[in-house]
């Protein structure tokens, strides 16, 4: 089995710079000297955040997604700007998409989204401790605020009602703690 890493390189081509995404093609040389393209969209990494009520209901998002043509339930999650810390970011995008604000923090994981073709990595956190100051959402964003039990979430993965990879890991991880125990963020 041949593994390709960066020091297989021999060209890399900028395909396109944008303000969400980066496409590049890299060409790679094989061992026997024939060559390999591989295609990379470049992502500053996001973070999605697992908010729990006092009542223990995780809050979700419902929006529009336009590369999918289709409303989705989701974490609340958002980009990470460049040279941003994402527990900072995390923070930012809770109170932009659900309006509440959250005193306790709790880093569960990191993950990639598509390691095939994607190099982002989402930061996974559970916040608690909300309270509600309204929304601060980005010009083009409109979100409905949806509270669900941890249970009632898990049903809608097992129904295929949700589908959002990063959305089934936050359920996921809050199933596995049940309530999780909110450490403060170090």
């Amino acid at each position: 089995m041949t593994l390709f890493t960066l020091r297989d390189r021999i060209k890399t081509e900028r395909i396109h710079d944008g303000h969400i995404i980066n496409l590049r093609i890299d060409t790679l040389q094989v061992e026997d000297g024939t060559t390999v393209l591989r295609e990379v969209i470049e992502h500053n990494g996001g973070v999605v955040i697992a908010a729990q009520t006092a009542e223990h209901e995780l809050l979700f998002v419902q929006q529009y997604r336009y590369s999918l043509d289709q409303t989705i339930i989701e974490l609340p999650a958002g980009r990470i700007e460049k040279g941003e810390d994402p527990f900072l970011a995390a923070q930012r995008e809770l109170i932009e998409e659900t309006g509440f604000r959250a005193s306790q923090w709790r880093t569960l994981t990191s993950l990639y989204s598509a390691p095939g073709f994607c190099d982002e990595v989402l930061y996974l956190y559970h916040a608690s401790d909300l309270a509600f100051e309204g929304k601060k959402l980005d010009m083009d964003e409109e979100t409905d605020v949806v509270k669900l039990s941890v249970d009632e979430a898990w049903s809608m993965v097992e129904s295929g009602a949700i589908r959002d990879a990063k959305t089934v890991a936050g359920i996921a991880f809050c199933r596995l703690f049940n309530s999780p125990d909110p450490d403060s963020h170090p």
